[in-house]
């Protein structure tokens, strides 16, 4: 049998209709179709990240300051009411004392009994601000030390610090090795860097873990809490209770008063600092916020309220940590977050 030879085909394409007669009729021109490139996009990458509004309200709660005449107003109404209190009290007590003279002198001991606690408290408050005077001049001998390289100060800022933790019971071994071992350094980075390997590598750890359940907190309570209010009173009060464990963690006491102060100078240095900007510890974590917020908005706003959170409590340490981050490293927002939510889930 013959076999068929298979060749190249050729195909003649003409752009006049009646070129040739063997091609028949020429049919009308076609109008362009729809292209696939104009179709809407199935998934848009660039979407919007979600905005963090519950920690967008808790920043502005605590960070906004009063204005004078919201302060004067304020103050004069505290001290008219106390005034106004002080003198209906007594008038009170006056009249049962001469009514009643056993029930009015247990009344005046009463009375003895809560401005005597009163006072107490407030000295409490004003001992927890002097001690964080006294930690915030260590920062500044410190941070001079370094720059002008002067052991003397560095000596006088690690004395200093030795005095505030040789008490606590955790902390004695770590003191007393600082105290041995201070004279072989020979100049104040040295020193420096070695009260803070002795001291506060322990405290940094504490630190970070207060951190962590604090994120984990605020975005379990901004996933799961579908009332609009209720997630940001649950956030305002993880934020201020992590500050307040910074303060105890390096030494600090802070009361409802001083806490509230502290949790003004941490804002205070955020924006000083420009660290409310997103950074490169904080994009990736809000970009995976943006990821799961494809599949859960309120969880992907936890996710980067969460990562506030954190970078919150970043400035906390910095504000509250005796020393400057020298040879320890400095801790960062996804670390943090990635460690806190996997506790979530865990």
């Amino acid at each position: 049998m013959n076999e068929r030879r298979r060749g190249p085909v050729l195909i003649e394409l003409e752009d006049g209709p009646d070129t040739d007669a063997r091609q028949g009729p020429a049919e009308a021109p076609r109008e362009p179709g729809p292209s696939p490139a104009d179709a809407p996009a199935i998934d848009d990458p660039d979407g919007p990240l979600p905005r963090p509004r519950t920690m967008e309200m808790v920043t502005r709660l605590i960070g906004r300051p009063p204005s004078r005449l919201t302060r004067i107003f304020i103050n004069s109404g505290v001290a008219l009411f106390a005034f106004l209190l002080s003198i209906a009290a007594l008038d009170f007590l006056n009249g049962l004392l001469n009514s009643y003279p056993l029930l009015g002198w247990i009344g005046i001991a009463l009375f003895a009994v809560f401005t005597l606690a009163a006072l107490g408290m407030a000295w409490r408050e004003y001992r927890a601000w002097a001690r964080f005077a006294r930690i915030d001049a260590i920062q500044r001998r410190a941070g001079s030390a370094l720059a002008e390289g002067s052991l003397d100060q560095a000596r006088q800022a690690t004395r200093d610090l030795l005095a505030i933790y040789h008490k606590r019971p955790e902390m004695e071994w770590a003191a007393k090795r600082l105290a041995e071992h201070q004279a072989e350094a020979v100049d104040a980075q040295s020193l420096l860097t070695m009260a803070e390997t002795e001291l506060m590598a322990q405290l940094d750890q504490e630190a970070r873990r207060e951190i962590e359940a604090a994120a984990r907190t605020v975005a379990a309570a901004t996933a799961l809490i579908p009332l609009a209010l209720a997630d940001v009173a649950a956030a305002l009060a993880a934020n201020l209770r992590m500050i307040r464990r910074m303060a105890e963690i390096y030494g600090g006491r802070a009361g409802a008063v001083g806490g509230w102060r502290l949790a003004r100078t941490v804002m205070t240095h955020l924006v000083a600092t420009g660290a409310v900007a997103a950074g490169d510890d904080l994009i990736h974590t809000v970009a995976g916020g943006g990821v799961l917020a494809k599949l859960s908005r309120r969880f992907g706003e936890g996710v980067v309220n969460g990562a506030l959170t954190a970078r919150v409590g970043i400035a906390a340490m910095e504000v509250c940590r005796p020393l400057p981050f020298i040879a320890q490293p400095r801790p960062k927002v996804g670390n943090l977050v990635t460690r806190g939510l996997r506790g979530l889930f865990d």
